[in-house]
C-alpha cells in the first residue's frame, strides 16, 4: 500500500518522470499556458509553485547576499535546463508574483480527450502577461493576393519540337 506517499509515479520510472516534468515546467514558464492530462497538471502547480516561491525569495535578498543568490538559481536549475525560461522566472515571473503568498498557477479542466478519454487540463499563471493584440488601425485591409495569370505562349507555324507530322498520301 501507499499510505503516505506523496509522489504521483504515474505509471513511468523516477528519470522518466524527472525529464518530463522539467520539460513541462520550462514550457510552462516560457509560454505560461500548457495543455496537459489532469493529474501531470496536478503534480506541475506543485512543482512549478516551489521553484516560483524559491525565485521570489531572491527579490527579498540583499546584494551582499550574492553566494544565497547563486544558491537559489542552481537550486531552480536543476529542474529548468533552459537558461531563457530561468531568465524569465527570476526577472518577469518572480517579480509579477511578489505580493503573492502562493498559488501561483490555476488549472481548469477542460473535459475528455477523444482518443483515450483522459481528463485533460489547462495549467496556467495565474497573472498572465497579456501581450497586446495586432490591430490594423489605420491601415487598409490588405486584400488576398490573386494567383498571377499564366501568360499564353505564342503558339508556333510550322513543325513543333519533338513531333512530326504525319504524311498524307
Amino acid at each position: 500500500m501507499r499510505h503516505g506517499r506523496s509522489v504521483k509515479q504515474l505509471g513511468r520510472t523516477h528519470a522518466h518522470r524527472k525529464a518530463m516534468f522539467s520539460n513541462m515546467v520550462t514550457s510552462l514558464f516560457l509560454e505560461e499556458r500548457i495543455v496537459t492530462t489532469r493529474e501531470k497538471g496536478k503534480e506541475l502547480k506543485r512543482i512549478s509553485e516551489k521553484l516560483i516561491t524559491r525565485a521570489k525569495s531572491n527579490l527579498d535578498l540583499p546584494d551582499d547576499e550574492k553566494g544565497k543568490r547563486l544558491h537559489n538559481k542552481r537550486m531552480v536549475m536543476r529542474v529548468v535546463k533552459d537558461r531563457d525560461a530561468l531568465k524569465k522566472l527570476f526577472e518577469d515571473i518572480a517579480a509579477r508574483f511578489k505580493g503573492r503568498n502562493g498559488g501561483y498557477t490555476r488549472i481548469y479542466l477542460l473535459g475528455n480527450r477523444a482518443g483515450d478519454a483522459a481528463e485533460m487540463a489547462m495549467v496556467e499563471l495565474v497573472e498572465r502577461k497579456l501581450e497586446p493584440a495586432k490591430t490594423t488601425q489605420g491601415k487598409e485591409k490588405e486584400k488576398p493576393k490573386e494567383k498571377p495569370k499564366e501568360k499564353e505562349k505564342p503558339k508556333e507555324k510550322g513543325k513543333e519540337k519533338g513531333k512530326t507530322k504525319k504524311k498524307e498520301k
